[in-house]
C-alpha cells in the first residue's frame, strides 16, 4: 500500500512538474480575431481592396494600374501582432505580399515579413528583414514546408524589449535579440505602424527582376483574416510603453525562446533557409555580432 501511495505520488509530482513547465514556456498567447475596421484603414487605392464576411475577411488586389494596401490605425511600442493571410495563386511571378512593422522617422526601425511570388510550380519565397536605427541588410530567406496559397496560415511578430520573434503558425523562423551591449541597435523607442500591402516589384521580386510580372494574369488576389492586435499603444513621439512589464508578452517567459522553440527554429534553419545574411562573407567579412546571439551561427 506504501509503495502504491509513493507511485501515485511520483505521478502526481511528475504532472504538476509538467504543467509548470508548460507553463513556463513561451508560447504566445491565442491570437483574438476581429474584423478588418477594428484595427485596421485602407491606406491607398482603396477600391482595389475586397471586404467579406462583414469585414472579418478581405482581399487585396493588383492590376497593372496599382496595388493596394492598409494600416494600423494605432501605433504600437511592443507587443504581439498577427495575420492570417492566403497568398496569390498561380503565377505570382514579380508580386510582393507584405506584412510589416514600421516607424515614421527618418531612422526608422521596421521589422519585415515579405513574400516574393513565383511562377507557378515553383515555392513562394519569404523574406524577413530587421531594420534598426534605419539600417537594414538583414535578410534572412526560406522556403516554406507548405503550399501559403491553398489555405491561411497565421504570420506573427512577438517584440517586446528582449526580443523579435517571428512566427509562421506556431514556428519560430526566426529571432532578432537585444545586442544593444553589443553595439547593435534594437528597436525599443520608435512606436510603429503594422502595413500590408500587395504591389508589383517585378525589378526585383523574383529571381533579381529577371521574371517579370504577368499582367495577362491579373487581377492578383491576396486575402487577409484575423487581424490581431496586442500592444502597447503609443504616440509617435513616445519613448517608452506605459504599460512596460505588465503585458503577457512582456513577461519572464518570453525573454527568450524555449528549448522546443529553438529546437523548432534549427529545423526550419538546417531544412529551408536559402540565405541568411549572417553567412553572406562577401557582405560581411567580419561575422555582424548579433548573428552569434540569434544562433545564426
Amino acid at each position: 500500500m506504501g509503495s502504491r501511495r509513493v507511485g501515485v505520488l511520483t505521478l502526481s509530482l511528475v504532472v504538476v512538474a509538467s504543467l509548470v513547465s508548460a507553463a513556463m514556456c513561451g508560447v504566445p498567447r491565442r491570437p483574438v480575431d476581429v474584423q478588418f475596421g477594428r484595427n485596421y484603414v485602407p491606406t491607398w487605392a482603396f477600391d482595389h481592396i475586397k471586404y467579406f464576411n462583414g469585414g472579418s475577411e478581405i482581399q487585396l488586389h493588383l492590376d497593372k494600374y496599382t496595388g493596394t494596401g492598409f494600416q494600423s490605425k494605432g501605433s504600437y511600442l511592443f507587443g504581439h501582432f498577427s495575420m492570417y493571410i492566403k497568398m496569390v495563386p498561380g503565377d505570382s511571378a514579380g508580386t510582393v505580399t507584405a506584412f510589416y512593422l514600421s516607424s515614421q522617422t527618418a531612422e526608422h526601425d521596421e521589422i519585415d515579413f515579405e513574400f516574393l511570388g513565383n511562377r507557378t510550380g515553383q515555392p513562394y519565397i519569404l523574406q524577413t528583414n530587421v531594420f534598426t536605427g534605419g539600417k537594414g541588410d538583414r535578410e534572412q530567406r526560406i522556403y516554406l514546408w507548405f503550399d501559403p496559397t491553398k489555405e491561411y496560415h497565421r504570420y506573427s511578430v512577438l517584440w517586446n524589449l528582449y526580443q523579435v520573434v517571428f512566427f509562421v503558425d506556431d514556428v519560430p523562423i526566426r529571432v532578432f535579440k537585444n545586442c544593444k551591449d553589443l553595439g547593435v541597435k534594437f528597436p525599443f523607442d520608435q512606436p510603429m505602424k503594422i502595413y500590408n500591402s500587395l504591389w508589383n516589384a517585378d525589378d526585383w521580386a523574383t529571381r533579381g527582376g529577371l521574371e517579370k510580372t504577368d499582367w495577362s494574369k491579373a487581377p492578383f488576389i491576396a486575402s487577409y483574416k484575423g487581424f490581431h492586435i496586442d500592444g502597447c499603444e503609443a504616440s509617435v513621439e513616445a519613448k517608452f510603453c506605459s504599460t512596460q512589464g505588465k503585458r503577457w508578452w512582456d513577461q519572464q517567459e518570453f525573454r527568450d525562446l524555449d528549448a522546443l522553440q529553438w529546437r523548432r527554429l534549427r529545423w526550419v534553419r538546417q531544412k529551408f533557409t536559402i540565405y541568411n545574411y549572417c553567412n553572406d562573407r562577401k557582405r560581411y567579412p567580419t561575422l555582424p555580432p548579433e548573428c552569434s546571439r540569434d544562433r545564426d551561427i
